[in-house]
């Protein structure tokens, strides 16, 4: 491992802080709500979507939408002609119906695929223990690669992440080069999927595996391959150490930086918001 560039790390942790701070909806107003409304039906947009990506990450930081509508009149008070400012319900309602896909990147990519979890509010321990109070938690699935964030699948604690999984794979199956996945994803389903649309697997094989085929000849194949070798040895060849960065990564750089829970209630806002930290996470790596 090479020497670590702290000033390169200084300038990328500035930027960062920069990127917050930027009302780049100033300057791309006109023409963003130009194309927005170019044959829309019924009253047209006023407010342009770049003015939403910009509240959307002050949210993602912990404010409210009453105080993500208190910035934008301080921004627009510093001006000598203020710009209108939309209400905190409007901020809201724009952010819940947000489009939060992940840009398209560049194809053949190593991707790593893991889950993890979003408490539904910020109590700890003690209170759920003392007063037997449950409300479940929220489980994030992501399909990351080194850079950032490919795909995203939000459910309650029940989704399957194997099906997650596999719907991310079908979707993104012309991007994808090889994919890494633990012992979770150790079953026929995953790796007939993967044959078919020939995707190299790095599956962690679970203890005991049966080597017959079971209508899975490319998990027998990668079963024998395990055991022959050794997990050691399997690791090294398949470089499967690389997929944390690409994925328990990305997990602790989004809670460290927006934090591990949601703050909305309805439970359909509250995956908005989980995909939404992500989202915000992923534009955040760009800088």
């Amino acid at each position: 491992m090479g020497k670590r560039d702290w000033k390169e790390v200084n300038r990328k942790y500035i930027r960062r802080g920069e990127f917050f701070i930027n009302p780049i909806f100033l300057d791309t107003w006109m023409n963003e709500l130009k194309e927005m409304n170019y044959r829309k039906v019924g009253e047209p947009y006023l407010y342009p979507e770049s003015m939403i990506d910009f509240t959307s990450y002050f949210h993602c930081k912990g404010f409210d939408y009453r105080g993500c509508e208190g910035i934008l009149r301080g921004i627009s008070n510093l001006f000598k002609i203020p710009f209108p400012v939309m209400s905190y319900s409007q901020i809201c309602r724009r952010t819940n119906k947000k489009d939060t896909d992940f840009e398209d990147v560049e194809e053949k990519l190593v991707v790593g695929v893991d889950g993890s979890g979003e408490k539904v509010s910020n109590r700890g321990e003690w209170m759920r223990e003392k007063w037997k109070s449950r409300r479940g938690w929220i489980k994030v699935v992501i399909m990351g690669y080194d850079k950032g964030i490919v795909d995203i699948r939000v459910g309650n604690e029940n989704l399957n992440e194997g099906k997650a999984a596999r719907g991310m794979i079908r979707k993104n199956r012309k991007k994808i080069k090889k994919v890494m996945m633990d012992g979770l994803h150790d079953c026929r389903a995953t790796f007939n999927l993967c044959e078919n649309y020939g995707i190299e697997t790095a599956i962690k094989i679970r203890k005991g595996a049966s080597t017959k085929p079971k209508n899975s000849p490319r998990r027998k194949r990668e079963v024998i391959k395990y055991q022959s070798i050794g997990h050691a040895e399997w690791i090294k060849k398949t470089d499967y150490g690389k997929r944390w960065p690409m994925t328990e990564g990305h997990f602790s750089g989004c809670k460290r930086i927006f934090g591990e829970y949601v703050r909305a209630t309805k439970k359909k806002n509250m995956y908005k918001e989980a995909k939404l930290k992500f989202w915000a996470y992923n534009n955040l790596l760009k800088v």
